[in-house]
Formats: C-alpha cells, sequence, structure tokens
C-alpha cells in the first residue's frame, strides 16, 4: 500500500473563468499564478507553497451546473485558515461578496460555507486543537465565531 500525503490542488469546470477567478481572487485572497488566454487560471492560496491550489478552466455559459446532491459529483472544497481569528474576515467578505451559504461547529472544526459565482460550494474552516475534540464533541451544532473568538481571547468580530 501506498500513503498519501494530502490534497495539492482542485480544479473546477466554470462557465466563466475570468469571472471565477475573480471570485477567488477578491473574496477569498487566491492571487493568479498562470493566466491561460484568459480561459484558465491556475491560482495560488496566500499561504501555499504549491505552484497552485485552485485551476479553474472555462467551459461556457451554457453548462448545466455542480451537482445538489442528486447525483454523484463533488460536495465541496475545504481549505483550512491558519488562525481563528482569519475566519472574522473571511465571514466578512463572504457576505459581502453575497457568497455566504452558512456556518457550523463541527467540534473538530470551525466552519464557514459559501458558493462561488458557478455554485461550487466551499468551507473555510479553523481546526481546534486535537485535545478539545473530546471535550466539544462531534455534533453539528450553529457556529458561534464572535462567541468563539472571545472565549479564545481575541477581540474581533463578526456582523
Amino acid at each position: 500500500m501506498f500513503a498519501i500525503k494530502r490534497l495539492n490542488h482542485a480544479v473546477l469546470y466554470v462557465r466563466n473563468a475570468q469571472r471565477a477567478m475573480e471570485f477567488y481572487r477578491d473574496t477569498l485572497g487566491f492571487r493568479v499564478v498562470e493566466d491561460i488566454g484568459g480561459r484558465a487560471y491556475f491560482m495560488q492560496t496566500s499561504g501555499s507553497e504549491n505552484h497552485h491550489d485552485l485551476g479553474l478552466f472555462e467551459v461556457g455559459a451554457d453548462a448545466p451546473g455542480p451537482s445538489r446532491g442528486d447525483r454523484v459529483g463533488l460536495y465541496h472544497l475545504a481549505w483550512e485558515t491558519e488562525t481563528l481569528p482569519d475566519l472574522a474576515p473571511a465571514f466578512t467578505e463572504l457576505v459581502n461578496a453575497g457568497a455566504f451559504t452558512g456556518q457550523s461547529d463541527h467540534g473538530a472544526s470551525l466552519s464557514l460555507y459559501g458558493k462561488d459565482p458557478d455554485g461550487n460550494e466551499f468551507e473555510l474552516f479553523w481546526a481546534v486543537p486535537r485535545e478539545e475534540w473530546t471535550t466539544r464533541g462531534f455534533d453539528l451544532k450553529p457556529l458561534d465565531l464572535t462567541g468563539e473568538l472571545h472565549r479564545r481571547g481575541f477581540t474581533a468580530t463578526t456582523t
């Protein structure tokens, strides 16, 4: 058997590559590593050492949207933030972009959810320290991001 280290990158088919690139750049802070004629982009997150973390390939305006659980396919991509306070500005960016779809406390992670302009779902999360997992439990609960920040000594708030 072999060992997989981690997911290195994801590639999405999108209706309009430039629109998708601008969303991931302006809302989630990705940067363009490579532009292939405005019809494909390779993008990198701010904390990455990968060549790219996300590829966007244009397939045209009439392409059908992603699955909503009614057929086999990708559900969502999840990107981990470095710190819990990183979720506060992420929340604001998602709301301002009209991309915010929800938030959850999974016990092992605190998560924000959104959709890109093509309806591809994604998660931004902070991993709760492993030593807290058993005391927090793994039941799905609503996320109180402002409360979590205050309990951990941070002053950032969400609106």
